[in-house]
């Protein structure tokens, strides 16, 4: 073990220290912070926050309603241009029924202008309008007949399997127009139609094709009109269901926030029933065990004193051997006792505490450096002291049990009004940041040094990276 100490706020030029163990690619590591100094702890999750659970709440319920606007909106739509396409569809059986087909003659199949003009008056007068801007008459081979567009007329253009369709089964089909067709080419200038066709016949029982074509202004209305009932509906009901939620929603906070004090009342009951029982053990050790295995070092010593003089030189060598094993029994059994229970912080100061981790640490093959101010001048009182002890014993322990380090570096300083211990290792290290994301189990040690700052309203960091060791920092406010 090396010790090193040095005057408080020292620059270059004071005692020398210690090499900090590190490793290529240090720049890898950075400070997490686990505690801040308000008692945060990020290790065991964020605290409870009545506000930020309710603007998360009120977020989530922003997200569902555009979710359901948007939803509404496509639902809205394709529901309006449905009932859209089935009035048009009836009002183009309609005008089929009681205007067109009356009209029609047979001669328009021979190409008569009479037959024809009839039907372009009855057509222009009666049919197109607002709700019917193109009417289109075709023959069974694809040949239009009639349309109020007359550089159409004469053209033969392919049916589609829909249009053979209803011809053959008497029926009337609406959809939205493919104005790409060739025989929509007049009808380019519209955004967007609905077409329907149906068929009609001649006096003599010729079949054509009867069809109209509709603004789509139709489907926008209807999609509003569905809309806005739709959206009154849902909204209300969603926000009836959210302030609904909110007496529920507080008690459960209030319950999570009970849960999550108690379990911090009941790890801090932990420690100290922890802290209690090693004091107990630690004093039937020091009162029972280590003091009768002194008297028996001393009964030995005499005896092999005594052998001597009885010029029993083998026998007082075999008594001094048994003597010398009782002693180095007595200093593991000490060095137990500083790892269980330190000694009164008051009586012996925080300098020879961390000596003496320091100390046993290095019987676990560990080296062990010790950077601490002349004279033990921390300013930190009791509790503050037996913190720094707590956390250097925890920092150690994880050096040695998972760590696999070789080669640890304590360092006590002072910086204005706080006191800050730094504790480095060469060991494996890990991914800092899974330390907070997800905590391992089992290592009570580091829950324990979290819980303890964030108690003592100090602030706990940690650096780590894998391969490039870990690094602990402690800062306690001095009193």
């Amino acid at each position: 073990m090396h010790v090193t100490t040095r005057s408080d706020d020292s620059t270059a030029g004071s005692a020398p220290r210690p090499a900090v163990p590190s490793r290529e690619g240090e720049v890898g590591r950075r400070w997490l912070m686990l505690v801040d100094d308000d008692g945060g702890t990020d290790l065991a999750g964020p605290p409870l926050r009545m506000r930020r659970v309710f603007l998360q709440l009120v977020a989530a319920a922003l997200v569902v309603l555009a979710v359901v606007a948007v939803g509404g909106a496509y639902a809205s739509r394709n529901v309006a241009e449905r009932e859209a396409v089935n009035d048009a569809a009836a009002m183009t059986d309609l005008l089929a029924e009681s205007t067109v087909q009356p009209a029609l003659e047979d001669g328009l199949l021979t190409g008569s202008p009479q037959s024809y003009a009839r039907l372009d008056q009855v057509v222009r007068a009666r049919v197109l309008g607002p709700s019917v801007v193109r009417v289109k008459i075709w023959k069974p081979d694809g040949t239009v007949l009639y349309s109020d567009e007359p550089r159409v007329v004469g053209s033969t253009f392919d049916l589609g399997d829909d249009e053979r369709a209803v011809l053959a089964t008497a029926t009337t089909r609406a959809e939205v127009s493919d104005l790409s067709k060739p025989e929509n080419r007049f009808e380019s200038q519209d955004s967007k139609l609905l077409e329907v066709y149906r068929p009609v016949w001649t006096p003599h029982g010729s079949p054509l094709l009867f069809e109209t074509y509709l603004p789509y202004d139709t489907v926008a209305a209807r999609t509003g009109a569905l809309w806005r009932g739709f959206a009154g509906i849902t909204v209300t009901s969603l926000l009836l269901l959210l302030v609904l939620m909110l007496p529920i929603i507080w008690r459960l906070l209030d319950r999570v926030q009970a849960v999550q004090d108690q379990r911090v009342a009941l790890l801090e009951h932990a420690v100290d029933a922890s802290t209690a029982e090693r004091s107990r053990i630690a004093a039937t050790l020091h009162d029972g065990v280590v003091q009768e295995l002194a008297a028996a070092s001393f009964a030995v010593s005499g005896a092999a004193e005594k052998a001597d003089a009885d010029g029993q030189s083998d026998l007082g060598r075999m008594l001094r051997s048994a003597a010398a094993a009782v002693r180095g029994t007595i200093g593991g059994l000490r060095s137990l006792l500083v790892d269980i229970y330190p000694p009164s912080l008051a009586s012996s100061g925080l300098a020879a505490v961390l000596s003496d981790l320091a100390t046993t640490a290095r019987t676990r093959d560990i080296e062990v450096d010790v950077v601490l101010p002349p004279g033990d001048r921390t300013g930190l009182d009791e509790d503050g002291e037996r913190l720094v002890y707590r956390v250097a014993q925890e920092c150690l322990r994880n050096a040695t049990k998972h760590a696999a380090a070789s080669h640890v570096v304590m360092e006590l300083t002072t910086s204005g009004s706080d006191v800050v211990l730094t504790v480095t290792d060469d060991g494996r290290g890990f991914v800092a940041q899974d330390m907070l994301d997800n905590p391992p189990e089992g290592h009570v040690g580091v829950q324990v040094m979290t819980d303890l700052a964030a108690r003592s309203g100090a602030r706990l960091e940690l650096a780590a990276a894998p391969g490039q060791g870990t690094s602990w920092r402690l800062t306690v406010p001095r009193s």
